[in-house]
């Protein structure tokens, strides 16, 4: 007989306890649309670059200064972005071609 105690694996340990619903099965979420969100504070694993002008960075660190000064949000300009692109893909995937996003980019 070993003295070595009987310790629980990682699959139990780690084991899924309840299966999440369906969003048909949360109530009230049936009809609602699913609004995306930015990814906020995690490990990205992908990477783009965007070049922007001096007015457009500077108008980002101001909206960022913003959101901490008048609202207590403390944020990147990174989260900021990330917000911004999934309220417009949002927008573009409920309006179409309505969508400001489609209006923006025809007046160009």
């Amino acid at each position: 007989m070993t003295r070595r105690p009987s310790l629980p694996g990682a699959a139990e340990l780690f084991r899924v306890t309840a299966a999440a619903p369906a969003p048909d099965e949360v109530p009230g979420t049936a009809d609602a649309p699913q609004q995306r969100r930015g990814s906020g504070r995690t490990k990205h694993t992908t990477k783009i670059t965007v070049y922007v002008s001096d007015e457009e960075l500077l108008a980002l660190e101001q909206a960022r200064l913003s959101l901490r000064a008048a609202h207590g949000l403390a944020v990147d300009r990174g989260r900021v972005v990330r917000e911004a692109i999934a309220i417009v893909l949002d927008d573009l995937e409920t309006q179409g071609d309505a969508s400001l996003l489609v209006r923006r980019l025809r007046e160009r």
